[in-house]
């Protein structure tokens, strides 16, 4: 295998990526993947695609055969490992009576390592065990799609829901907050990276706010954002002080 620094699958001249479990010589692209690529993308012989493995590793490959919703690929190229960032970045956001489909969506996009979702004391949402993993297997659905949209070689972590008091004392933790620091000001932590809060609409309360009063608050500009938004925010300007730090 070979590491080529800052060069992945977005990089690569290809008509599409996807996700394989092995990236062997020759493989078979077949069910969701297969149909959505052969039949509404409509990919033929001759065009190359990217493939990865979610955990950095991948390839290009050639299309030498389409069938029903299949597509047959042969590699043109050595499997290639993406550098992971210099520093990680990950969000931790509470619950939102909307869903997070968005939010996961978005964050991919923008290069997150993980996120979290996170029970808060103002959250409206109330899952059970059975209703949670339903979602968390959603949001995971969800970052794999918006990986393969944005070419990542890296699907991000979809963590199980956790309470507040789970991220406390979590290296590498920051709170975002109106009052807080800008980006720069935050000390790197090469080892954890940064893992931001988001707190719900209405935001932490008193007690909660309490308990994490050893994490450093961060900023995201001079207006109040919706829990929404924030998380979004959040993952770009810590992905932009991230990529200003690296050496490279």
């Amino acid at each position: 295998m070979n590491a080529r620094p800052g060069h992945g699958p977005a990089d690569a001249d290809a008509v599409a990526h996807v996700f394989l479990d092995a990236l062997d010589d020759r493989c078979e692209i077949t069910g969701a993947d297969g149909h959505h690529l052969q039949r509404v993308r409509r990919l033929t012989n001759g065009e190359s695609v990217t493939a990865a493995d979610g955990s950095g590793a991948w390839r290009r490959y050639e299309v030498t055969d389409t069938t029903a919703g299949t597509l047959a690929l042969v590699a043109r190229s050595e499997v290639q490992i993406e550098p992971p960032p210099y520093l990680s970045v990950s969000v931790a956001v509470a619950l939102t009576k909307s869903g997070l489909d968005d939010v996961v969506a978005a964050v991919t996009e923008l290069g997150v390592a993980r996120v979290l979702p996170v029970r808060t004391a103002r959250t409206v949402v109330r899952w059970d065990e059975a209703r949670a993993a339903r979602a968390v297997a959603r949001l995971r659905t969800v970052a794999r799609e918006s990986a393969m949209q944005s070419r990542r070689a890296r699907i991000p972590v979809i963590d199980d829901v956790v309470g507040l008091k789970a991220l406390v004392g979590r290296p590498g933790l920051v709170v975002a907050d109106q009052t807080g620091v800008a980006p720069s000001g935050l000390v790197a932590d090469r080892e954890h990276g940064w893992t931001v809060l988001v707190g719900p609409e209405g935001g932490l309360t008193p007690d909660e706010l309490s308990w994490l009063c050893e994490a450093p608050r961060i900023a995201l500009g001079r207006h109040i954002l919706r829990a929404s938004t924030a998380p979004v925010a959040a993952a770009a300007v810590l992905g932009a002080e991230a990529a200003r730090l690296s050496p490279e």
